[in-house]
């Protein structure tokens, strides 16, 4: 008779067995420093949903006798888009706009002499779905560092429509980490020896 654990892709090392995914609608997003100093639990709170981080290589060619070799160069990050509640109370579009004034003040036409002055940090959990008196579980975090929104859409108004208005912003950022088990996977994957092993090549 077949059990839950036959079902699933067979490996050398076990049975099939399917894990439990993660699902897309248990997740927080929480920020620092945006629009200064100051608590953005508000903001947290209205957020409807977000892009998580993508990274791309771009490809160094070395042509070499009868072949190509290909080597990693340069990496960009994309920036992720946030989707926000407009709520009533105005809490969201007013960090908003503090942040987009930091970086760039259109009453005086004047912007900051350094990033420091007005980048902020955005970090994305992936959590268990637990709530109230059982915090929950982080399954893995996104850390965005060096963040800036590069566009915001406030949304459309409509007589005939009765949908809630949103936000939409895009954040542009210099770097992520990648947190897994409070482990910082993404800078630390590589060992010193994988990276500078004996009669290493091309």
């Amino acid at each position: 008779m077949a059990v839950i654990t036959n079902f699933g892709v067979p490996t050398d090392s076990s049975a099939g067995t399917t894990l439990m995914p993660k699902l897309q609608y248990r997740f927080r997003v929480t920020f620092a420093d945006l629009g200064g100093p100051g608590a953005t639990d508000e903001v947290t709170q209205n957020v409807i949903s977000t892009g998580r981080p993508a990274l791309t290589h771009e490809e160094v060619v070395v042509d070499s006798y009868n072949s190509k070799i290909y080597l990693a160069g340069k990496h960009t990050w994309d920036p992720i888009t946030i989707v926000f509640r407009d709520d009533m109370s105005s809490k969201v579009i007013k960090k908003l706009g503090a942040q987009l004034n930091r970086q760039v003040d259109h009453a005086d036409q004047s912007s900051s002499i350094s990033g420091n002055a007005y980048k902020f940090g955005v970090k994305i959990e992936t959590l268990d779905g637990a709530n109230g008196a059982t915090k929950p579980s982080v399954f893995d975090a996104w850390d965005l560092q060096g963040c800036f929104i590069t566009n915001v859409q406030y949304g459309d108004l409509n007589y005939a429509d009765s949908s809630m208005v949103q936000v939409t912003l895009s954040v542009r950022f210099d770097n992520a980490l990648h947190m897994i088990d409070g482990d910082d996977w993404l800078s630390k994957g590589s060992t010193s020896s994988d990276k500078t092993k004996s009669g290493s090549t091309l």
